[in-house]
């Protein structure tokens, strides 16, 4: 049997990790009501009352002045613009119209894992590290974060410090959306990637484990769903860090790409084509045969292969595996990119069997088509054991990206849809557990 070391280090949820937003009603006749409560106020009341706020809540978060007066610039235009109101007022006002949101209220599971940009200044045979992870909050909106550190060459784990504060990033439309609005008779297909398509950009002083990539457009507004990080090489040798993920506004979900070279700035993209649909697209790290390809289950239930010229259009899939063995009955998905191996790439798995239980296991595909299953686990690599079955969904375990390293298959996993470790496992037995005596085809 092959043998999974699991790490001591688990990830939970910390309710303290709160970021800051916007709260103002929808009612514009009850903004002008709580403006008028707070302009009321004498100077002394305001001061006494702004002075306590700071005092509860400046520990919390970086400056929260500039983030009073950020929001009091959400609502100064329901004030007239004759009326001279002091400084302390506007932050007063703008910290009526603030909220604390829990981004890990519920849950911090689902991981992936990438190579760190920087590995500068590292002992040999170590490597940093980025893990993220989806983090949800109240009314189950999910968002991503991330954490840091290092594996040494003998696949022993430091983890970088997590700093107190989390904080969104400063969001930048889509330059055409002021364009396309002004023109009523632009397409529905132009308007809606106007509304859906945007930048993030933190501040570069702004530490990895602060930054949350929180829904910023009425496509992603419920959650941003299980990201698949991936460092992918293209052709000339650039590094570029993509992730899919699932968009979701309440009712329909919906493939995105996030893009990143740095993890400072971001690009969010809508993906097109008859195939961009339902849940678990994963990119490969690199074109094969000089188009980008993808690993999606299309219809929720089967493995397919895409390709494409372009990364944002995907018009066509080919089904590559049906579910076959009994723990994957239920549907069959990825849990992640494949990872590329002199053997062949390596597609971590999920299936679901009885008892709607999750467990992760293994193909393998031919390097130069890998359209072709060479060969497979027969049992799952991953089950629940008895400490991990327990959470908001029983029974399920999960990745969304892994990596290799010395020789070892670093997978983090999400226990039960609460918490989050990291396993372990040798490439040379992974192979030797390998059968590989046929050609795997669809049935």
């Amino acid at each position: 049997m092959l043998k999974v070391k699991k790490s001591e280090k688990k990830f939970y949820p910390d309710c303290s990790r709160v970021i800051v937003k916007p709260h103002v009603p929808k009612d514009n006749e009850r903004i002008k009501r709580i403006i008028n409560r707070v302009l009321n106020l004498t100077e002394k009341q305001t001061e006494q009352i702004l002075e306590n706020v700071i005092k509860n809540f400046s520990h919390r978060h970086k400056n929260i002045w500039n983030i009073f007066m950020c929001n009091y610039n959400e609502i100064k235009n329901y004030i007239p613009e004759n009326l001279q109101i002091s400084d302390n007022s506007k932050a007063l006002l703008g910290a009526y119209f603030t909220c604390e949101y829990s981004v890990q209220a519920a849950a911090f599971f689902n991981p992936s894992v990438v190579p760190h940009p920087d590995q500068s200044g590292l002992e040999e045979g170590s490597l940093r590290f980025i893990l993220s992870f989806r983090s949800v909050g109240e009314g189950h909106i999910s968002s991503i974060e991330f954490r840091s550190g290092i594996v040494d060459k003998n696949c022993n784990f430091t983890f970088d410090e997590v700093s107190p504060y989390a904080e969104r990033a400063n969001v930048v439309r889509n330059p055409l959306s002021k364009k396309v609005f002004e023109h009523k008779e632009v397409g529905e297909r132009v308007m809606w990637l106007a509304k859906t398509d945007y930048d993030l950009q933190f501040k570069p002083d702004t530490k990895l484990s602060e930054k949350v990539i929180f829904p910023a457009s009425q496509n992603d507004c419920n959650g941003i769903e299980d990201a698949r990080f991936v460092q992918f090489k293209d052709d000339d040798g650039t590094v570029t860090y993509y992730a899919t993920y699932t968009a979701y506004d309440g009712q329909n979900i919906m493939p995105q790409i996030i893009e990143t070279k740095d993890f400072i700035n971001f690009k969010i993209i809508t993906l097109s084509g008859k195939f961009s649909k339902n849940k678990g697209m994963a990119l490969f790290p690199r074109k094969i045969n000089g188009k980008y390809a993808m690993i999606s289950r299309v219809d929720g239930e089967n493995l397919y292969i895409m390709y494409s010229d372009d990364i944002h259009f995907w018009q066509h899939a080919q089904m590559i595996r049906k579910p076959e063995l009994p723990w994957e009955f239920m549907q069959i998905g990825n849990c992640g990119s494949p990872i590329e191996t002199d053997r062949g790439w390596i597609l971590l798995t999920h299936g679901v069997g009885p008892m709607r239980e999750y467990s992760i296991g293994i193909i393998l595909l031919d390097l130069e088509n890998p359209s072709k299953i060479i060969g497979q686990i027969g049992e799952p690599i991953l089950v629940c054991n008895s400490t991990e079955r327990e959470g908001y969904v029983p029974n399920v375990v999960y990745s969304c990206g892994s990596m290799i390293h010395n020789g070892n298959l670093i997978i983090p996993y999400a226990m039960s849809d609460i918490c989050s470790g990291i396993a372990t496992v040798s490439l040379e037995e992974l192979f030797s557990n390998i059968q590989k005596e046929e050609l795997y085809s669809i049935k």
